[in-house]
């Protein structure tokens, strides 16, 4: 238990129940502790929006548990007005509600070789929900952000201990104000029509389409109008792209999402009897809507998919493509995504220390058996 710059009381969930609660739902655990699990199969059955109990989960820190009448966003720096706002304060602005996709950076770590650091993704760590909340402009526009202010640092109210602090740490990530406006970000309070869990980020989280989830912090307290850059842990230590270069290091920040197809159905290993399978998927890019999906075969040629309805602006794209199989025996089959921007999925992104933006071309297996 400890205390916020408002001196509000914050606990955190119960480890060994919060893992229990997450494999009731389905869900796989990778760490227990901060908790992370993935979405066994990330796409839901039918339409767009993942189930929250089913939804990935990502952590640094132990889960807080805020007390939602004492709770309070601050923000405070370099604007003309220093707000404290109530939850009661936010609904009642105007809402907004899109759907969007999250997605660690980390998902598909395990492809890289040889191996990175960090928390060993395979590629469930992505799911997509429709969010409610404000707009972050609004709140802006209403403290005022005062001339010569550059970056908003978010703080959550989740903390603990990281190599080289003597002390515990908050999680805080910072947004270029320019970047936070483009994105369309949303400070949420609902998920798929319901109040937000306290597992992804209640009573208020932010939610910034379009990025790498690790900007959308949750269980926000405070944004902080800034005129010079971040650079706290999550921002400079980590989450970024460390790639050798011509005998050097380069650093480059994580930020939008690459594109991306999963396979969804079949799921390697599949027994199928027949000459045609039906695969399914969804793909998502965070630079642009998806402009093709394409399907090969047994190292056949590519073959476009179809595009099932229109996707939303910020969410993932769902395609189907019947695929013939008639040779028996070990079949693959891949899929690749090219967005609007014309980003296409390589068949190997550069190798980075920490295994971040894997968006590996995905392939699956399956035992093609003869007809009888």
């Amino acid at each position: 238990m400890h205390q916020t710059e408002r001196d509000v009381v914050i606990s955190t969930a119960d480890p060994a129940e919060a893992c229990q609660a997450a494999v009731d739902a389905g869900l796989i655990v990778v760490t227990e502790d901060p908790l992370n699990c993935e979405t066994p199969t990330p796409a839901p059955p039918s339409g767009l929006l993942t189930p929250a109990d089913r939804f990935y989960l990502r952590n640094h820190f132990p889960i807080p548990v805020l007390d939602e009448a004492g709770w309070r966003l601050s923000v405070s720096g370099l604007v003309r007005e220093p707000l404290e706002l109530s939850l009661a304060e936010l609904k009642n602005m105007t809402a907004d509600t899109f759907v969007a996709t999250l997605e660690c950076a980390g998902n598909g770590r395990t492809m890289f070789s040889p191996a990175t650091e960090g928390a060993q993704w395979q590629l469930g760590a992505v799911s997509t929900a429709e969010w409610t909340g404000v707009r972050l402009d609004v709140v802006l526009d209403r403290a005022g952000i005062r001339p010569g202010a550059s970056e908003l640092v978010f703080r959550g109210a989740d903390r603990g201990t990281v190599d080289g602090a003597a002390e515990p740490i908050s999680f805080e990530r910072s947004l270029a104000v320019a970047d936070a406006r483009e994105s369309g970000a949303l400070l949420a309070y609902a998920m798929n029509g319901e109040p937000l869990p306290v597992r992804h980020g209640a009573p208020l989280r932010l939610v910034v389409p379009g990025w790498y989830a690790v900007a959308s912090v949750k269980w926000l307290t405070g944004i902080r109008v800034a005129s010079t850059a971040f650079d706290g842990y999550f921002q400079t230590g980590h989450y970024m792209y460390e790639q050798p270069r011509g005998g050097t290091v380069v650093r480059e920040p994580v930020r939008i999402q690459r594109v991306r197809a999963l396979i969804t159905e079949p799921c390697s290993g599949r027994r199928h009897s027949g000459d045609e399978l039906t695969v399914c998927g969804v793909a998502w890019s965070g630079a642009a809507p998806i402009a093709r999906v394409e399907v090969s075969v047994a190292g056949g040629a590519w073959q476009d998919a179809r595009l099932i309805d229109e996707s939303s602006t910020h969410g993932w794209q769902r395609w189907e493509h019947l695929a013939l199989v008639s040779r028996p025996g070990e079949t693959t089959i891949r899929a690749r995504a090219t967005d609007l921007a014309g980003h296409t999925q390589p068949a190997r992104p550069e190798w980075n220390r920490r295994g971040y933006g894997g968006n590996f071309i995905h392939e699956v297996r399956v035992l093609v058996e003869p007809v009888p």
